[in-house]
């Protein structure tokens, strides 16, 4: 089971509102489990339906376990592109869904099965 902080969870959020209606990204650090920080990653392109992360600048840090974004339309299934990014990309992944609230969130590991993921 995956942890995130409250005030994470709460700037997710706040973000993804921020970019509708086009998609947020980030990626998430973590110790022991427990998210505490989301990292922006120079050169993201955010468009109405993607988010493109220029995946070559992003360093080196064992401390990134996976990543989060939006879905502008409310559903936070993954889609088939989004399967393809979690595969390289890390244990844990966030897709947040319009009205962006703390109950409109979905976590998924690598291969895109539903994971537990609890705000603390």
């Amino acid at each position: 089971m995956w942890l995130i902080r409250k005030k994470v969870m709460m700037m997710i959020m706040e973000a993804s509102k921020d970019s509708y209606p086009k998609e947020f990204g980030a990626f998430l650090r973590a110790h022991d489990n427990i998210i505490y920080e989301i990292a922006l990653l120079p050169g993201t392109i955010q468009g109405n339906v993607h988010v493109i992360f220029p995946m070559y600048a992003l360093p080196l840090d064992f401390t990134y376990v996976g990543s989060v974004h939006s879905h502008p339309s409310g559903v936070t299934l993954p889609s088939d592109e989004d399967l393809h990014m979690f595969s390289n990309t890390g244990p844990v992944h966030i897709i947040v869904g319009y009205p962006y609230n703390m109950e409109n969130y979905s976590a998924y590991d690598r291969k895109g099965n539903p994971i537990r993921l609890e705000v603390i």
